[in-house]
């Protein structure tokens, strides 16, 4: 049962905690983690939130790979994934601080998420089929 829980919940969970006021709020999540100078001269910078995004998108890759499984459990897994992304969504639209261009980004991360599932889900379960010619 869980490894049906979405992964993504993770990145969303840690928004919701720098809502509360932990990591420095809001505004903590514009930290700068990492500062390393290019051989171009220019700098490149490394945020919390930047880190956050990364994060959720290595956490998609493991979730799309979770989907290529033939069980009942990958219907959880999708129902849940489901929930997650409509929870994404109510925050987004109600809650001020969750308006924001990261927790947007997250939010179609979670969407791909659910949508690439199904696709992967569909597709494998229809190689499954065998007609019998």
């Amino acid at each position: 049962m869980l490894a049906a829980v979405p992964l993504l919940i993770l990145p969303f969970v840690v928004y919701n905690l720098a809502m509360i006021g932990m990591f420095g709020g809001i505004a903590g999540l514009n930290a700068e983690m990492l500062s390393l100078s290019m051989l171009s001269g220019a700098t490149w910078t490394m945020r919390f939130g930047d880190l956050l995004i990364v994060v959720a998108l290595l956490l998609l890759f493991v979730e799309l790979l979770k989907a290529t499984r033939t069980s009942t459990r990958v219907l959880m897994d999708h129902l849940l994934s489901m929930i997650l992304f409509i929870a994404f969504l109510i925050e987004f639209l109600l809650l001020a601080p969750a308006a924001t261009q990261l927790f947007f980004i997250l939010m179609t991360i979670s969407f791909i998420d659910v949508i690439a599932g199904f696709a992967v889900s569909m597709r494998s379960a229809g190689r499954d089929v065998s007609i019998g010619l």
